[in-house]
């Protein structure tokens, strides 16, 4: 897969998925940066510290049975499986997995104004590792 639109993402929280009611996604991973600068330097330096990660996400909402709803508000506060993928192809060298336990502090199940489909955006935060996959 070479550069692409996204209209395809998989999303897989707490083992349902939930790739048709995605309307954006972002996973956000980076390093702590600790300061190491000594006397003598003359410019700061930096080393990465603990890597984080967490994903944020936009969904059209549904209150169906194993849906948007039913799977996010029992999730609240609970450690749970995250697996996004680029696109519902085979996990590849091109499409990789990103797989990772998160937890869900927040959850929004209604908001907005008269007329706007209703969605929910939710951050999902890290509970460990974030691994990547191309098999």
């Amino acid at each position: 897969m070479a550069i692409f639109v996204a209209t395809d993402y998989s999303v897989t929280l707490n083992t349902v998925d939930l790739s048709d009611h995605v309307k954006s996604c972002v996973l956000n991973y980076s390093a702590e940066l600790q300061d190491d600068t000594v006397m003598s330097d003359t410019t700061r330096s930096r080393i990465g510290g603990l890597l984080d990660w967490s994903i944020d996400i936009e969904f059209a909402q549904d209150f169906a049975a194993s849906k948007v709803d039913a799977t996010l508000f029992s999730i609240v506060g609970t450690v749970f499986a995250c697996v996004l993928v680029p696109t519902s192809s085979a996990v590849s060298a091109t499409n990789p997995s990103f797989t990772g336990n998160g937890v869900l502090e927040t959850y929004p199940p209604m908001g907005g104004a008269v007329g706007d489909l209703a969605t929910t955006n939710i951050t999902i935060q890290s509970a460990g590792t974030l691994t990547r996959a191309t098999s």
